[in-house]
């Protein structure tokens, strides 16, 4: 398997309606920095809600594959997730104006044209793949899905709906780029005929049609053209599987056995999958870089202090002073905001207010002091990479005192992130979760 992480090179776009909300929908690929994952936001909505296609963020797996956060929800992720495990795409913004991706052809062939055309970027950041050493088993009804170690990802599939005219289907493939585009990606998503007065009654498939469905009825195949490949309903199964296995978060080195898997089983699989990961990784720990046995305890800094840290200046130097330290995870610092701020000549004259872009950069500032202050990253310098889930709640004027509040989360060798507040007179005015590199000079 790859072992460095990818993303795509430039920005690519696709438009169509979902198939079963039936809604327009523009979508718009974005290459995305090391670590930051597959992430989809909702443009549409006026908070823009960034969601992460984990499983701790599934919902309904009946007909399709939902996920939601920050109060929006996003179907029929499975088509998209498939073709970016596929090709191994680690790190990715999709934006999305509606509530489900277009639906395309009904397979994932659209999703891996968009791949092509956006190219792949390899970055520096290490891959994490997981391999599991011990055989999960999962079982809902008469489905069942296996687990087995292995250095590499492979699907073996095997269907039997019990349907006259519809033979038993299996087929075993590695999981590689080349064999996704040619073998799994253009196989299309299917329903028999006596299901789909069920699926109107449950205002499903509302997008639905013979462009991009297969429909079974009794020994017929109905289709705008014939089957692309003899046993293309096991392949559209093999697709589905590696779309919902990317709720995992991580790349999956495993060989999965599946027997009529749906993407109810698929959701249990991947539940279980996550225990394990659970079990078998340690957990992550909070950035700590080392401090010297004889170095003092810093519990706050004055000005002079910060200037020998950072390498900002007026009039981008975002913080006045730290007012307190806590060991390695938490730090306060302070910003006073003066009539005299360059930026008020030009940011709502005459009503002037505090750019929400800098109270994020004096958290990211806040954060960098506490990483960058002594152990082997002092002298260093912390790269801003990217920010999620930010809010601006409350405008900040002219004399007010901006306390920052910064908690320092997950690290991954030189990238960490943190999550901050800043705060007027005890009231949040902005949040965000920010992540960054630390470098050399």
């Amino acid at each position: 398997m790859l072992k460095q992480q990818q993303t795509i090179k430039r920005p690519v776009s696709f438009s169509g309606i979902g198939i079963h909300t039936g809604n327009k929908v523009n979508m718009t690929w974005k290459p995305a920095p090391v670590d930051h994952g597959i992430k989809f936001i909702r443009t549409d909505l006026e908070s823009k809600p960034v969601i992460e296609p984990n499983i701790r963020n599934i919902g309904d797996t009946t007909r399709w594959t939902t996920i939601s956060g920050g109060g929006a929800v996003i179907h029929t992720v499975e088509h998209v997730l498939s073709a970016l495990t596929g090709f191994g795409i680690d790190n990715i913004l999709i934006e999305l104006d509606g509530n489900e991706p277009p639906v395309g052809d009904g397979s994932a062939k659209p999703f891996v044209k968009l791949v092509k055309e956006a190219g792949i970027q390899p970055q520096e950041g290490k891959r994490e793949v997981f391999q599991p050493k011990q055989v999960v088993h999962v079982e809902v009804g008469d489905s069942l899905a296996i687990v087995l170690p292995s250095d590499h990802l492979r699907v073996s599939c095997t269907i039997h709906f019990g349907k006259p005219g519809l033979d038993a289907q299996f087929l075993s493939l590695d999981i590689e780029p080349e064999t996704f585009d040619t073998q799994i990606s253009s196989a299309r998503t299917f329903a028999f005929y006596e299901e789909i007065q069920y699926l109107v009654d449950k205002g499903l498939i509302k997008g639905g049609s013979l462009e991009n469905a297969v429909l079974i009825r009794g020994d017929s195949i109905l289709s705008t053209e014939p089957l692309r490949f003899r046993d293309e309903f096991v392949r559209h199964k093999i697709l589905d599987i590696i779309g919902d296995i990317t709720l995992l978060g991580r790349p999956l080195a495993a060989h999965i056995v599946v027997v009529r898997p749906g993407h109810g089983l698929n959701a249990e699989l991947t539940k279980a999958l996550a225990k394990v990961i659970e079990k078998e990784q340690p957990a992550p720990v909070a950035f700590t870089p080392p401090m010297p046995a004889d170095a003092p305890i810093e519990t706050a800094m004055d000005i002079m202090r910060l200037l020998e840290i950072m390498p900002h200046r007026y009039p981008f130097l975002m913080i006045d002073r730290i007012l307190k330290i806590e060991g390695e995870q938490k730090i306060v610092a302070l910003k006073n905001v003066s009539i005299n701020e360059p930026y008020f000549q030009g940011h709502f004259p005459g009503h002037p207010i505090m750019p929400g872009v800098l109270q994020l950069e004096a958290m990211a500032q806040a954060a960098g002091i506490l990483m960058l202050r002594a152990g082997e990253n002092a002298g260093k310098v912390a790269y801003f990479m990217s920010a999620n889930n930010v809010k601006w709640r409350k405008p900040v004027r002219p004399g007010d005192q901006v306390v920052i509040e910064i908690e320092m989360g997950k690290a991954r060798g030189k990238i960490a992130k943190a999550n901050g507040i800043c705060k007027v007179a005890g009231e949040v005015v902005s949040e965000a979760e920010v992540m960054f590199a630390v470098m050399d000079r």
